[in-house]
């Protein structure tokens, strides 16, 4: 027997109805939280593997802008590492890498800052810029953001020249803080100037560690291809302190490419940011997980 023509509207209507009910309850139970950011500036690494996909791009613009619009000051730094071995490969330069970093001679370190502060840092600003918001691409030569120093590694034979690679000397936040009450959104490329002007290809963490400390971020997000970190069995570790993020670097639960990931939260924490996050990246909307839910979505990083 079929229904009336008018019950169909009435129970899709109700339906509707229902689903907008979920909608205000996960609205109020974020109130918290986004109250709790409100005014706080969040730095967000964003990596160049989480940023492969193009719905995941347009998942993380969305979270960036909702962010700023509920009073967050987001501050957005990005890597490129398969971009740039991608172009790199086009145009037949070999790339060797030590401990993780790309050696970088003077033609490598063009390629690096065309690919960064050109296609990856356009096309991120656009991705949030389409989802509403207003961002701008700076690097860190850009008003002297990012003061850098060449970075020295050193094996049993002595000293490594990895060429144009450099770290942080020094972060001028009053650059960012200009952007921010202009209501922007920054981009930051991580390119470095060195004293004589020198470029330098610095590691994307390692940056958004060093501006979260110099901005007093509220928090550090480091977005991976990883959920977090991972005890022995595999599973999830929410919560660490830095002593016990240490122990587990110690006894080899942390390895790999995780090490310098834990150890650029850990410095950041202890310099006085509140709190550091290891997300994946490829998770939908990870970011309003992790900022607005009472579990988050990865790897919390705490001083104890």
């Amino acid at each position: 027997m079929s229904l009336p023509d008018e019950v169909v509207p009435r129970e899709r209507d109700m339906r509707t109805l229902a689903r907008w009910r979920q909608t205000s309850r996960v609205l109020v139970e974020a109130l918290p939280y986004i109250l709790k950011y409100d005014g706080k500036t969040i730095v967000v690494k964003y990596g160049g593997h989480a940023m492969g996909e193009a719905g995941i791009a347009e998942h993380f613009a969305q979270d960036i802008v909702l962010m700023k619009q509920t009073g967050i000051d987001p501050v957005v730094v990005h890597g490129g590492g398969p971009q740039i071995g991608s172009m790199l490969g086009k145009l037949g330069i070999n790339s060797k890498f030590v401990d993780g970093l790309r050696v970088t001679d003077a033609a490598s370190i063009e390629v690096v800052e065309m690919v960064l502060t050109g296609s990856i840092n356009k096309q991120i600003v656009s991705g949030i810029n389409a989802a509403g918001g207003r961002a701008v691409g700076i690097s860190g030569k850009d008003g002297n953001l990012v003061v850098a120093r060449k970075l020295e590694r050193k094996n049993g034979q002595g000293t490594v020249d990895l060429g144009f690679v450099g770290e942080p000397e020094r972060v001028n936040p009053a650059v960012l803080n200009t952007i921010t009450n202009s209501d922007l959104i920054p981009v930051i490329a991580p390119i470095g100037v060195g004293p004589k002007g020198e470029t330098y290809n610095i590691n994307a963490d390692t940056v958004a560690g060093a501006v979260a400390s110099a901005t007093g971020a509220e928090r550090l997000i480091l977005l991976t291809d990883v959920e977090g970190v991972l005890d022995r069995e595999g599973k999830l570790i929410q919560h660490l302190t830095v002593n016990e993020a240490r122990t587990l670097i110690a006894d080899g639960t942390i390895s790999g490419g995780m090490i310098p990931k834990i150890e650029t939260a850990i410095e950041a924490v202890e310099r006085g940011v509140h709190a550091a996050a290891i997300l994946d990246g490829r998770i939908p909307h990870v970011l309003l997980l992790e900022l607005f839910t009472e579990p988050g979505a990865g790897t919390l990083i705490e001083a104890g």
